[in-house]
């Protein structure tokens, strides 16, 4: 998945401020919005459910590559919604940071990377609605497109940032996060499928989480 792993001191602060900038923008329009829709207890539940299998997940690594994780960041989009959704991220970036996961000072750009794949899995999932009727595709579909926009929005915020001390090129260091990409894609291959039927198994089982954005519980 789409994260930023370097620790603090990578990027430069005023890069650093500016995503923290961003991020608090995004936060103050996303608590706007949940204060108007006051939120259900079962909602509230469900994003604390969320938020814990999601840090829970971020700290488990497959030793491929240098080692890799799940996201299940796009699950979150489609599950909480655009507003709700960037707010579990939050949560979860600062307890990543907190154990080492991450820099504090890239929790900003994180958040970011994080409101890209959660409001593209949403927009993607529930847009696509009177299209496709399988849960399993329009989950599988949405989730690969969120991690992908993801990767691409982690790789720009680093380019434009810039890495402090290192002395390769743009062009290089472009090559090398395009490789990191491309591995991430893979595991993102595997999350799609896993979120798809992931998403099909809440429709039959719990089918009033997914029936709130108006779908049912078809596969």
């Amino acid at each position: 998945m789409a994260h930023i792993h370097l620790q603090d001191g990578s990027l430069p602060l005023i890069w650093l401020a500016l995503w923290w900038a961003l991020s608090f923008a995004l936060l103050a329009v996303c608590l706007l919005r949940l204060r108007r829709q006051r939120l259900e207890p079962n909602r509230i539940t469900l994003a604390a459910l969320c938020t814990a299998t999601v840090f829970a997940l971020f700290q488990i690594s497959i030793p491929i590559f240098g080692g890799v994780h799940l996201s299940l960041m796009p699950l979150v989009g489609i599950l909480l919604g655009p507003f709700l959704g960037p707010v579990v991220a939050l949560v979860v970036n600062i307890f990543s940071a907190a154990i080492g996961h991450g820099g504090w000072g890239l929790i900003g750009a994180n958040l970011l990377v994080n409101a890209v794949e959660i409001v593209t899995a949403y927009a993607v999932y529930h847009g696509a609605a009177r299209r496709v009727d399988s849960i399993v595709i329009r989950g599988a579909a949405a989730t690969f497109v969120a991690l992908f926009l993801g990767n691409v929005a982690m790789i720009g915020i680093v380019l434009v940032s810039g890495i402090q001390g290192v002395s390769q090129g743009t062009a290089a260091t472009a090559a090398g996060l395009a490789v990191i990409g491309a591995i991430n894609m893979g595991v993102g291959a595997v999350e799609a499928i896993m979120t798809g039927y992931l998403l099909a198994y809440i429709g039959r089982v719990r089918p009033e989480i997914l029936g709130r954005m108006g779908d049912g519980p078809n596969e």
